[in-house]
């Protein structure tokens, strides 16, 4: 099983997101163990998604076990079973030439991209996990089209956002 792992996965998992469930912060610990355990995980050859994942937690000194999965991928960077670089071509900032829907990408976090970028390039094309950012719920279907999926691990918790971040709109249909 490889998966692409968006940071807020690693944020819940490390108890650093006030407003989640306690059962939301289960399953990241359960599915990032998961990974460390037997899986692999797919990031970019420049480590955007690297970088990310380090300006954010302590892998050095963190109990977390988001502290601990990404001192996890640290380790196991020279072995392509465990951690696979994908390589994109950044064309301007944070915009990607592997971005899989080009109409979407006006509208999507430009934060984001990288990871829908490496999940489209990568030659098995795994699913992007998703913890609590709702705004996944309005692009996951365009994902989706384009041969990309989104796993929302906490879909109580990413739908409560959801109706807080955005009361006037309806609510989007989960995968």
């Amino acid at each position: 099983m490889t998966v692409v792992v968006d940071t807020n996965v690693i944020l819940v998992a490390n108890d650093a997101h006030a407003e989640v469930s306690p059962e939301c912060v289960l399953e990241c610990v359960q599915r990032l163990s998961q990974v460390m355990e037997s899986g692999s995980i797919a990031i970019d050859d420049a480590y955007r998604i690297l970088g990310e994942y380090l300006n954010k937690t302590s892998p050095g000194n963190g109990n977390g076990v988001g502290d601990l999965f990404v001192k996890w991928v640290l380790a196991n960077m020279g072995n392509a079973q465990r951690v696979q670089q994908v390589p994109l071509n950044e064309w301007d900032d944070d915009q990607f030439a592997e971005f899989p829907a080009g109409p979407l990408e006006a509208v999507f976090d430009r934060s984001d991209r990288k990871f829908a970028a490496v999940a489209n390039a990568h030659p098995a094309k795994p699913p992007i996990w998703q913890a609590a950012d709702c705004k996944w719920l309005d692009w996951w279907p365009e994902l989706k089209a384009h041969g990309v999926d989104v796993t929302f691990l906490c879909s109580d918790d990413v739908c409560q956002f959801y109706k807080k971040k955005f009361p006037q709109k309806p609510m989007p249909v989960l995968p």
